[in-house]
This record gives structure tokens, sequence and C-alpha cells, in this order.
């Protein structure tokens, strides 16, 4: 069957008649004019500069540039001010943006540029040396490099480039001939001359690549409607936050991640302020950007909510402004959420999505948060549980969370095949993810469907069990895995971070998963690591930790500019 999905956004959410991202950001640029609209670095872009500078950039793109309206344009670069104007630039310019991780190989750039058809690149300049050598195997026509510093001012420009250049050797020799630098495009580019486009809902936005429920890198169709339905349903939800959440938001995800994406809309939506964190890895510098500030929201990850709360820096900052913190990415435990509500004071709001959603399905109400749930679907959004033959499973029991609303993608990009596996008959997406509903209608994610151990034909849920142990005072971070056992099938293998490495018993903690846990569910095995193996958005890479010999980064690791979280 021929599926129509976000080609329209609902009227109940349609209140401020936003029909794509370029009309969002008319609108709020200008209600919002000289609020600031993001900050990194010391230099913040408001929304009046935002609308200026985008239209600089979509100008040079039409009148100094081959590229038309359809054409694919990726973005690959860390947090930093350049990144909203270039988004914002290409899609007034009727451009398709493909944002890409900072970490990827070579390898990695040209797979996902040569499938997207990317034409047109925007990089930083720590990354360029990996597009040289395979530029010529893409479509690639215009690059544009660019810099930490390029929007400040000239003083400030040279000494930020310059450190990152020659003191931190950040910035590996590249030979690109034909590059642009962006600050130049912005000189040239003439808003007076910009010729406006305008998009139809239905027309595609951005191009978000994942691995989906296969594990195979595609590219997620998502539509103007698409994004701004997702972003009227965020801020519905948010409607009764308390007042002046969005005043200065402190934003450490890469907005390249489409949950730092669709974050960011919402809080420009809202005429807040996200400070912008480069290198969320790098603690001591997170503090030391936020010292002196008194934030108003937090958004990040149970990885992340962990690390600064064992940061003794960071518990010494000031909270008393802090409204709002929300998780996503990936399960939250009850022990980070603890540590959190403990040190600053906010209890986290956690909700759920995934890419191929926009990617926000469910979200715990203000007010109304209940700890261990994703809470409630967002309005429009419909869910439904499913058994393996995709009947719907019994009120409380377990089944694969299925999802339909006006925020799930069009398909992926020129995967028709994988596109409708990943439906059901009936047009609902399949997340991937087991879950179980309330009677009053609270989401619980119990694990992904590919992570479930099978212990002598028992199912122990991974999530269950890192919810559990991550409770333990002794215990900063864990994951669990299953490993091939002759005898049950498999077995439940932990790995952990200890606070204090001398200190820790392991025995000690494995009788106390004996007290708490059936016995099948109990670690046979348990593995200390200085650090867990984690994506660039800081989800625990379990993957990597069912290889015979993991590789793992280890605490300490000298960060780049590229290493994001």
């Amino acid at each position: 069957m021929e599926l129509q999905r976000g080609v329209s956004i609902p009227g109940r959410l349609n209140q401020q008649h936003f029909t794509s991202l370029v009309s969002l950001l008319t609108d709020v640029c200008h209600r919002y004019g000289e609020r600031a609209a993001f900050s990194s670095f010391g230099r913040s872009v408001s929304y009046t500069e935002l609308a200026d500078l985008s239209a600089a950039f979509a100008s040079y793109i039409q009148q100094h540039t081959e590229l038309k309206p359809g054409d694919r344009i990726a973005i690959q670069m860390p947090n930093m001010v350049q990144y909203p104007v270039v988004l914002f630039g290409a899609l007034r310019a009727g451009l398709v943006v493909v944002n890409t991780n900072p970490l990827y190989t070579s390898t990695e750039m040209q797979h996902q540029f040569c499938d997207a058809g990317v034409k047109a690149l925007v990089i930083h300049k720590s990354m360029a040396h990996k597009l040289e050598p395979i530029i010529d195997q893409t479509q690639i026509q215009q690059v544009f490099v660019t810099q930490i510093g390029d929007l400040h001012g000239m003083f400030k420009r040279v000494l930020l480039n310059g450190a990152i250049k020659y003191l931190k050797q950040m910035e590996p020799v590249f030979l690109l001939p034909d590059a642009i630098e962006l600050g130049d495009a912005l000189r040239l580019g003439d808003p007076g001359q910009l010729l406006e486009h305008r998009p139809r809902p239905e027309d595609l936005a951005v191009l978000q690549y994942t691995g989906g429920t296969t594990g195979v890198l595609k590219g997620a169709m998502l539509s103007h409607a698409n994004l701004i339905s997702n972003l009227l349903q965020v801020s519905e939800r948010l409607h009764e936050a308390p007042e002046n959440w969005q005043r200065d938001v402190v934003s450490p995800l890469p907005l390249y991640h489409i949950y730092a994406f669709i974050i960011s809309l919402v809080v420009m939506e809202a005429g807040g302020h996200s400070l912008l964190i480069t290198n969320p890895r790098d603690l001591d510098g997170v503090v030391k950007t936020l010292s002196g500030r008194q934030i108003s929201a937090f958004i990040g990850l149970n990885t992340l909510f962990s690390a600064l709360c064992n940061h003794a820096g960071f518990r010494q900052l000031d909270f008393d402004q802090l409204r709002l913190t929300v998780s996503g990415g990936m399960a939250l435990t009850h022990g980070a959420a603890d540590r959190w509500l403990q040190t600053t004071g906010c209890p986290i709001m956690e909700g759920y999505g995934l890419t191929e959603a926009s990617p926000v399905v469910a979200f715990n109400p203000p007010g109304a948060v209940r700890l261990g749930t994703i809470g409630l679907p967002v309005s429009d959004c419909e869910v439904k549980l499913v058994d393996s033959n995709e009947q719907e499973v019994a009120p409380g029991d377990c089944g694969e969370l299925c999802v339909s609303g006006p925020q799930v993608m069009q398909g992926y990009w020129q995967q028709p095949e994988a596109t409708a596996a990943s439906f059901t008959a009936d047009g609902y997406l399949k997340t991937g993810d087991m879950a179980r509903r309330s009677e009053d209608g609270y989401l619980t994610i119990v694990d992904r469907i590919k992570d479930i151990i099978i212990v002598s034909g028992f199912n122990v849920y991974p999530n269950e069990l890192e919810d559990l142990i991550s409770s333990h005072p002794d215990v900063l971070e864990c994951a669990v895995v299953g490993v091939p056992d002759r005898e049950t099938g498999e077995r439940v293998r932990l790995f952990l971070v200890p606070v204090d490495t001398q200190r820790f018993d392991e025995t000690a903690l494995q009788s106390w998963c004996r007290q708490q846990l059936a016995a099948y569910k109990v670690p046979k095995d348990i593995r200390c690591l200085e650090t867990l193996p984690k994506t660039p958005v800081g989800k625990v890479l379990r993957r990597e930790l069912r290889q015979p010999a993991p590789r793992m980064p280890r605490a300490g690791d000298n960060p780049t500019v590229e290493q994001q979280a």
C-alpha cells in the first residue's frame, strides 16, 4: 500500500501557522529580534543576526554556485554558532540538509555522501583532511570550510583559530584548492538579492542517517511537516513547564543528532537561548562554561548526567534557576536520576523517540513525571503494542512499540524495501523496542528486541538490570550484554565503571545482585572498565561489549574538536 506520511500538519497542533522550517525562522526572528538565539565560545548570535547571516549564506548559494532547490548539502561540524546559520541558510535556498557526524572516517563519509548524492558540504577544518582522499569519488561540487572563531570579532577570531590550529594542533593539513571559506561566503552573500524559497509542507527538509532497526546506515526522509509537527508536539507538552525554562538552555548534545536538533527548534519557537557545548566529554570545560551562569534548562542523557554528578566542580555550580531537565537518547536509570536530583534539585523528565519519528514519540508531562517511564504519547501520535504477528497485545503485556503520527518519516532514502519492512501492514512505524503500557497510558520501554538476553528460555532485559545495578553506591555506570553459554544458551555479562577502583568489591556486588534478582538474571561474570564505549551522542555501545576484545576509549584521552557527546 502507498503510505502518505507527514504531508500536512494537523490543525490542532498548527497554532502558529508554520508550514516549514523557513516559515518558523521568519516568525521567530520577527518576534524575538535582538534576543540571543545561540551561543558558543563566548559568541552569541541574536535572532536578527541569525536571519541576516542565514540570508547571506542562502544568497551566496543562489548567486555564486550552481546548486538548485532539492540538491543535498551536508553539514559536518561540532556545536558552534555557524551550525544554525548554515542550516537555515541552506533551507532558505531550497537545499536538503544532510546532518553528518564529525567523527566519521573517510570511508563512512564517502558512503553517506554518495548514498545521499551530496553536492555541497560545509565542514570544520579539523575534519577536512578526511574529505581530501574521497572527494573525487563523490558528487560534491562545492565545499565550504570553517573554524571555531569565524563569527567572532577579528581579535578573538585570530586567537581562537590560531589556538585550535597551532597550539592544540587539531587541524591536520589538507589540500582542497576549490574550497571556500565560510566567512568569505557570508561576506559576499547579499541578503537583498535573496529569492526566498518557500517549501511546501511535504517537501524534504533533512536526510537524517540512522542505523534504524537493522543496523544498516539509511537516510530517514524528514519533511518540513514532519519536523514542524514534532516541534509543535513537544512545545505543547512543555506548555505546563515552569515559566522561563527556555531562558538559558544548556545544549551539550551535538546538533547533527536528531534529539538535539529538534530540541533546538523547540527552544527557538519559545524565544529561548541555546548555549552550545562543543565538547561535553571535557567535563572541566563544561564546568568552566557554566560557571557564573544561572542555567534554566539542561538537555542531556543518562551517561552525561552520571559523569557530571561525579565531577566535584559541577556539584558546586549554581542550580537555583534550573527549571527543566530533559533526558532522551537512551534509557534513564534510577541511579542517574537520583544523583541528578540530589545534585541540582531538579527532577529529570524522560522522553522517547527515534530518528524515523523526527524523533519524539512520548514524553513525561511536567508536574506529572513518573520515573522509569517515557511518559505519554505526544499529541496526534498514536501508539500500539504488538506481538510478532503484528497483533495487539493485552493491556499490561509486553509488545513491540509501533507509532503513527504526522512526525513519522516519509521513508528511507532510495530504499523502498527497507521502508516497507519498517512499517506494519496498517501503516504504523515499527520501532524495534519492546514496551508496556499502564492503565492510565504511561509507557515503559523494556528493551531493544535485539538486546534481549534469553537464559534457559527466560527473557532477561538489560535495561532492567542496568537500572538496578547503577543504583548501587559503588557503581558509576554499567552495561549488560548476553554472551553464548553451552548450558543456558546465553548468560549475563556485566561491564561496569566503579566509583573507586581500589575499593570495589566484585564479590560483594554479585552477592547484592543475588538478593535483588532472580537467579537467572544475576550476572555470571563482572568486568571492570575505566569507561564504557559510547557513540558520539553518549549511548553505550553494547555491540562493542559483545566482541571478544572490545576496543574502548580510556579516561584521560585527549579530546579533539570533533569528539562530541
